[in-house]
C-alpha cells in the first residue's frame, strides 16, 4: 500500500470517510459559484424557477469530478419541493452550461439536495435559548457562596 494511501484515510476510518481533496474542494467551490450566477432569478425557462430565489450552499464532487453534489436552500423555504423538482429537471441543461463555463475535462452529472444545515441551526440555537438550557448555563451560584 502506498504512502500516501495511508494517510488519506481520516482517522483510519473506511475508504468513504476519506476527506475531500483540494482539488475536490476547488472545483467544488468553482461549480458552486458557477451555479449560483445561473440559478439568478429570470436566468432559466422553467416555471418554477424563472423568479425563484436559490441560494447554493455547497457543492460536493466526487474523488473522480465525474459526480457532484448541489447543497441548495430555497428563499425562506418557500416552494422547496416545486423548485428541488424544477432542479431536477433543469439538471442537464445547467450541467452543459456548466461545461461550457469551468473548464474541466468532463463537465460533473449534477444531483441536487436540500440543504438542511439552515433549520438544524435554528433548531440548535432554539433550544440553546431555552430557559431549561440557559439556566444550566449561567454561572452556577455554589462557586460564589463561600457559607
Amino acid at each position: 500500500m502506498s504512502r500516501r494511501r495511508d494517510h488519506d484515510y481520516a482517522g483510519g476510518q473506511s475508504p468513504g470517510a476519506r476527506a475531500p481533496s483540494q482539488r475536490q474542494l476547488r472545483v467544488g467551490e468553482e461549480l458552486r459559484h458557477t451555479l449560483a450566477q445561473l440559478l439568478r432569478p429570470g436566468e432559466l425557462r422553467d416555471p418554477a424557477l424563472r423568479e425563484a430565489n436559490i441560494t447554493v450552499t455547497e457543492v460536493r464532487v466526487s474523488p473522480d469530478l465525474k459526480n457532484a453534489t448541489a447543497y441548495v436552500m430555497p428563499l425562506a423555504g418557500a416552494n422547496s419541493d416545486e423548485i428541488m423538482n424544477g432542479l431536477k429537471r433543469s439538471a442537464p441543461y445547467l450541467k452543459a452550461m456548466l461545461a461550457r463555463t469551468v473548464e474541466l475535462r468532463q463537465a460533473p452529472n449534477i444531483s441536487f439536495a436540500y440543504d438542511t444545515a439552515f433549520d438544524s441551526a435554528a433548531r440548535i440555537a432554539e433550544l440553546l435559548h431555552s430557559p431549561e438550557v440557559e439556566r444550566d448555563l449561567g454561572p452556577s451560584s455554589g462557586d460564589d457562596e463561600t457559607g
